[in-house]
């Protein structure tokens, strides 16, 4: 009986995960961006959207996160809660660890387009990339979910 119920447990983990550490992920990564635009902003006297809006660029991993969650929802059984958990727990764990690079990569274009305002499209392409291996986390969650039992 035990291990049915941590059977379900970890099912429903799983079901979350990708919503909680997408979140926590882009709540660092924002933070860390959002830092540096606002140390930016100290020291530019225009351009502030720019800083601003690049500072929530990993916000998109706690929407990649929902959608994953979405797409895993779904009663949980002994047959599918290994499955929930490990598509669950992976992609949410993806998505933890881009947003929190892709913040590092948004603070660093930030502080380098401050000083030289010419490059700053340019010094979007690491957050760029960055973002590219969390859409495969979240494109391979997507496909790997229609395997798992619905009941």
């Amino acid at each position: 009986m035990n291990d049915h119920l941590s059977l379900l447990v970890l099912g429903w983990i799983g079901i979350y995960a990708p919503v909680a550490l997408g979140a926590i992920g882009a709540s660092v990564g924002c933070t860390i961006a959002g830092q540096a635009a606002i140390g930016a902003m100290m020291e530019v006297s225009s351009g502030y959207g720019r800083f601003v809006g690049l500072s929530a660029l990993p916000s998109s991993m706690s929407i990649y996160g929902i959608v994953v969650m979405f797409i895993l929802n779904r009663p949980v059984t002994p047959a599918n809660a290994g499955g929930l958990f490990g598509i669950g727990l992976l992609s949410g764990v993806a998505f933890l660890i881009a947003a929190i690079y892709q913040g590092l990569c948004c603070a660093s274009a930030i502080a380098g387009s401050k000083a030289k305002p010419e490059i700053f499209g340019l010094a979007l392409a690491p957050a760029a990339i960055v973002e590219g291996f969390a859409v495969f986390a979240f494109v391979f969650a997507l496909v790997a979910a229609g395997g798992i039992p619905r009941s």
